[in-house]
């Protein structure tokens, strides 16, 4: 059996120890990914309400939904796409449809403009943030995948949230419009100036399908159509149908939380820094979180941290509604614990969906259940919208923990830890 070699001819082998020059860089290009979609996660809300006077909140949160139900299509034909073309050349393409989302939101004349700005965005996330992560699962191999997927988790989530922070700070002290937004410039030009030197990662596929005792001409053909693929790990393989719904969840939360959240708070007497703080504390403690529980997933198993996680994500919105007469309190805590939560969750997810899905099939498994994922941006915003029009902002909140709380008892009863691969 040959081994299989990189351009140059430098032999090729599996192992974060073996590849940490690459896996470093691709932290980095996924620190700007996340970055980017951070620039919108305390502004854009109070946009709509105060720059461009919309009164009704689904129509605040449809930026949500043209950006999760973009990212979600995206992320699905990514396994599609990796077929046809190489991880790099996808990952440079993100970067470059998302190149005028920073402009489009500094200077947008209308509210049309924002949406549109979001399509954008959730093309370049689902393009660029797909690639990364693959692109480590590559390099690591099967033993330290839960790892892999937690610093690459870790990466873009701190950057979500240091750059809420960032910008509420800078809202509070230039205004909602353009300076913060257009700090985005720096991370699309520092994400796209990486991810062309990044080396492509074939070679370790190659290397792990032949390790399997295949090869890469094999695995065209022992690639799952991505019909197949939809349907198996949607809904016809328990474990993988149990990471799905607990992962579109997860993002419903992470949605509702993204319009609901600074209205709420706002309307509660709290600042623009003091939402910022809130908004940016979340994503930075489920990013860093993900480091320590990542290489837990790998220790212990995913299904207890994916059950556990669940359950204290919807603690926090519990949290969030219990604590409403002191808001700062009550933000905060709340964002500790969804933060703490999704950490628990988001690498074991991945690692489980990576754990059942033959090596030549990942990632159209991954594509699917990050499809099934990302498209809770939307159904949360959809929800918030209605709800909120209808019932106020706490009826939206007690629905999430409602979900939430459903959510990790379904995937207990689902998700098991055999590591089938087939």
């Amino acid at each position: 059996m040959s081994v299989p070699t990189e351009t140059g001819n430098r032999p090729v082998r599996l192992g974060l120890r073996e590849n940490w020059p690459q896996f470093t860089l691709l932290v980095v290009v996924n620190a700007c990914v996340g970055a980017l979609v951070g620039l919108e996660r305390t502004t854009v809300p109070l946009i709509g309400t105060e720059v461009f006077g919309l009164t009704s909140d689904l129509a605040v949160f449809s930026f949500i939904i043209a950006f999760g139900v973009t990212k979600a299509l995206t992320n699905l034909a990514a396994g599609a796409l990796t077929a046809r073309f190489r991880r790099k050349r996808l990952l440079v393409t993100g970067w470059l449809i998302g190149t005028p989302v920073p402009f489009a939101l500094a200077w947008a004349p209308s509210w049309g403009w924002i949406v549109a700005a979001n399509v954008l965005l959730g093309v370049n996330q689902g393009l660029t943030w797909s690639m990364t992560v693959n692109m480590k699962i590559d390099l690591v191999g099967p033993a330290r995948r839960g790892l892999a997927t937690g610093l690459n988790e870790a990466a873009g989530y701190t950057a979500v949230g240091v750059t809420a922070l960032l910008t509420g700070y800078l809202a509070t002290t230039h205004g909602l419009r353009p300076v913060p937004e257009l700090i985005g410039v720096v991370f699309v030009a520092a994400g796209l100036a990486l991810s062309l030197v990044v080396r492509d990662t074939a070679a370790h596929v190659a290397l792990e399908l032949a390790q399997h005792g295949e090869s890469m001409g094999e695995m065209a053909g022992d690639r799952p159509g991505l019909a197949a693929a939809f349907a198996r790990t949607s809904w016809h393989d328990r474990s993988l149908r149990g990471a799905s719904q607990a992962g579109l969840v997860n993002n419903l939360n992470d949605g509702l939380t993204w319009g609901v959240f600074p209205l709420l708070f706002t309307d509660h007497g709290l600042g623009l820094a003091a939402v910022g703080l809130i908004k940016g504390l979340y994503p930075i403690l489920w990013g860093l979180g993900q480091i320590p529980t990542g290489h837990l997933a790998d220790r212990v198993g995913r299904k207890p941290l994916i059950v556990y996680g669940m359950l204290v994500q919807a603690v926090g919105f519990v949290l969030a509604l219990a604590l409403l007469d002191r808001p700062l309190l009550a933000g905060v805590l709340s964002a500790v614990f969804l933060g703490l939560g999704t950490a628990m969750v988001y690498p074991a997810l991945i690692a489980s969906v990576s754990d059942h899905a033959h090596p030549a099939g990942r990632v159209n498994a991954l594509g699917v259940y990050r499809f099934w994922r990302d498209i809770g941006y939307a159904v949360g915003a959809l929800v918030a919208g209605v709800l909120a029009d209808a019932l106020g902002l706490n009826a939206t909140v007690i629905a999430a923990a409602v979900l939430t709380g459903a959510s990790g008892l379904l995937a207990a009863r689902w998700i098991t830890e055999q590591r089938v691969i087939g």
